[in-house]
């Protein structure tokens, strides 16, 4: 079967919906979407607090897993990312994180020209319909995307912050500005009640228009190359061998893991390991699946003798009032993000930007897929925002349903090792100041058995159960140098009629939750289609 497009966007995910959009606005080209995973219908995924039932659950949800990692003392993380239209926009915490413009400086930098702050500040603010009571000329207000400042609080969180504040840091009112430092509530992707994913912003508004085809449960075996030239797509939709062909581009919006493992697929990937696979070498780019980078976390996690959801959703009872309130109002604890409150810290005063970044939450679990701990307690999730370890990924297999070998080669670095010593630390600092200290009962992790100075035992408490926070990128890099896969409009070194475009793209991470600049590169990417389109 030959499905004809002159452009073919693979995966619906936080990036490629917004590029579905743009492309098909104008009417004048023909636009296939394929997803591998199948339609938004879930009803767990439009109900804020939805991601404990779709991270973990294999129709939404990739289930990725990471390889003994030896910066975890060898343990294997989950790494769950979204398969379903709006990819992991559909199954994220709704945390609304832009980065530092300092991020998009350094893109600028090391010579990816168009991509400083002054540069994409643009697109942020076309995507945005910022909800705020204090809207400024940083913030757009009449994008498809819903951004939103958090409507439900709770006390611990409230305490945490003025224990911050107590500590020396200061109060910011938008961390989405030029000045990211300080701590407050997290801003949200979320519309009245209902998560707003890419699919429910971008998507949703496009599906009838004529020439926009959106093909779910369709996985891309393999793009089809002729004399250095993408000409479409071999994949399987619903079970059958379809060619899906291009006219004009094919543009890899698959993710940090999908859009790396299609292209070696492909033949596009480090000559040595590809050839070892059987697969024929259509061009050595050896930065192919290198590069990789995400943000570790780790939990300190707070027993409280104020109520948390531990204990506000611990009956069927409380669970019924709870789904009556958010069926009635769309409010209460059913419309609660991954994290309530947020923190841009500095680990040295010295430094010039913060260097870690708090989750406050008014609860605590051991993971995003199990339920919450049976008494009352908070969580003061920190992580490194710019960490220096670099992992990979490789082809596990030249079978496109296997997963690839992920190794993200966390806490590589002395820096890296330091800096989530710093930020425990500062959590445990935060801790022992009032308001918060007289509503704290015990500190349950790391607990009594790490010493508060004891950096070694803390290093090695961080090593034993810190997790991803999900912000896998870095994977198809931008940039001109040998180990770069795009150049600075997401074209693919050396290879016609193609373009990556998601967060594998970016050579450094940004400073935070990564759903905000993945939609901003789908933005972005789209103008300098239609712009080339005009030439």
């Amino acid at each position: 079967m030959f499905v004809n497009f002159d452009f073919v966007i693979v995966g619906a995910g936080s990036a490629g919906c917004a590029i579905a959009n743009r492309l098909s606005a104008n009417g004048r080209y023909s636009v296939g979407l394929l997803e591998a995973g199948g339609k938004d219908t879930n009803p767990w995924i439009h109900i804020p607090v939805g991601y404990f039932k779709t991270m973990g659950n294999r129709k939404t949800d990739w289930q990725y897993k990471t390889a003994k990692d030896p910066g975890l003392n060898g343990r294997t993380i989950a790494w769950p990312r979204g398969k379903v239209l709006g990819g992991s926009s559909s199954i994220n915490g709704l945390l609304y994180v832009r980065g530092q413009p300092q991020d998009f400086d350094h893109w600028r930098q090391l010579g990816n020209k168009g991509w400083g702050w002054d540069d994409v500040l643009p697109y942020f603010k076309r995507a945005e319909n910022w909800k705020g009571d204090n809207p400024c000329k940083e913030r757009g207000t009449h994008g498809p995307l819903s951004v939103a400042p958090t409507a439900l609080k709770r006390d611990i969180v409230d305490h945490w912050i003025n224990a911050a504040v107590a500590a020396g840091y200061k109060k910011t009112a938008d961390y989405n500005g030029k000045v990211q430092e300080g701590v407050g509530y997290f801003q949200l992707t979320i519309d009245k009640g209902k998560r707003c994913s890419s699919a429910a912003a971008y998507l949703k508004p496009a599906r009838s228009r004529e020439n926009l085809k959106v093909l779910t449960h369709t996985q891309v075996r393999k793009l089809n190359i002729v004399d250095g030239r993408v000409t479409g797509v071999d994949a399987v939709s619903h079970g059958s061998q379809i060619t899906i062909n291009a006219r004009v581009e094919v543009i890899l919006s698959a993710g940090s893991i999908g859009s790396p493992q299609i292209l070696m697929l492909s033949g596009i990937g480090a000559a040595q390991d590809l050839a070892a696979l059987g697969i024929t070498v259509e061009k050595d780019l050896q930065g192919v699946g290198k590069n990789l980078q995400d943000h570790l976390q780790a939990r300190p996690i707070f027993k409280t003798n104020l109520p948390t959801i531990n204990v506000e959703t611990n009956s069927l009872f409380k669970q019924g009032m709870i789904a009556m309130q958010y069926a009635i109002n769309r409010t209460g604890p059913m419309t609660m993000a991954a994290s309530l409150g947020t923190g841009f810290l500095k680990t040295d005063q010295r430094l010039e930007t913060p260097d870690i970044q708090f989750h406050i939450q008014p609860f605590s679990a051991n993971n995003a897929v199990e339920g919450p701990h049976k008494f009352s307690a908070f969580t003061a999730s920190v992580l490194q925002m710019r960490p220096e370890s670099r992992g990979d990924l490789k082809l596990r297999s030249a079978n496109y349903l296997d997963h690839p070998v992920i190794r993200p080669n966390y806490l590589a670095t002395t820096l890296d090792q330091q800096t989530i010593v710093k930020g425990i630390q500062i959590a445990r600092k935060i801790a022992q100041l009032e308001p918060l200290k007289s509503h704290i009962t015990e500190e349950y992790e790391p607990g009594c058995k790490v010493g508060i100075d004891d950096e070694a035992a803390i290093l090695e408490w961080a090593r034993n159960t810190s997790v991803t926070i999900y912000h896998p990128t870095g994977t198809c890099k931008m940039g001109s140098d040998p180990m770069s896969v795009v150049d600075a409009r997401l074209c693919v070194h050396g290879v016609e009629n193609l373009r990556v475009a998601d967060c594998s793209i970016m050579p450094t991470i940004t400073s935070g939750n990564t759903n905000a600049p993945a939609i901003m590169i789908g933005e972005k990417v789209a103008d300098m289609i239609l712009q080339d389109m005009a030439k």
